[in-house]
């Protein structure tokens, strides 16, 4: 990662950027578009409640990426919802600084911190993404029988990442 790259937890605070991020990892043009997506919202509106984890990659005093965990119950799910106890990952990093490690290293710092808290995490991402090539190197694994045409027409498929480590109840 980037030397001038400094990670840290997310706060109630950043639920601004959030919808940035939200924006960059849905593929959306505005934040209208995103806004006006019900199913996208729930990823990120009233961001602090209980169960919201992330990561947030400040540059110069900036935020520049997040990587987030949000859990899921009842009819509240997204996308690659697989249970109750497995909260859902989002992440982006601005375009400027793709590529630079910027994202593996919020991911990489997300599952040491979750893996005390959860026992597995959980995406959902479309095949056509390059980041599925990150997930896998991570070791995140394909669920079997999760393929399905998304939103606009592409091909996602859920992902897990189980912590080999037994974690608090």
């Amino acid at each position: 990662m980037r030397d001038d790259v400094d990670l840290r937890v997310l706060k109630s605070s950043d639920e601004p950027f959030l919808w940035k991020m939200l924006m960059q990892a849905a593929h959306e043009s505005s934040l209208a578009a995103v806004k006006a997506n019900r199913d996208l919202v729930q990823y990120v509106h009233d961001w602090g409640r209980a169960g919201d984890f992330g990561v947030a990659a400040e540059q110069d005093g900036e935020l520049v990426g997040a990587a987030w965990l949000r859990l899921w119950s009842g009819e509240d799910k997204g996308y690659g919802y697989l249970a109750d106890e497995i909260p859902e990952l989002a992440i982006a990093v601005i375009p400027e600084i793709r590529g630079q490690g910027v994202g593996t290293a919020l991911l990489k710092q997300l599952l040491a911190l979750a893996q005390t808290h959860y026992p597995a995490v959980s995406l959902s991402i479309r095949m056509s993404n390059p980041a599925l090539r990150l997930y896998q190197r991570l070791g995140f694994v394909a669920v079997a029988g999760s393929e399905v045409i998304n939103r606009v027409g592409d091909t996602s498929l859920t992902m897990i990442y189980r912590f080999a480590a037994a974690y608090p109840r």
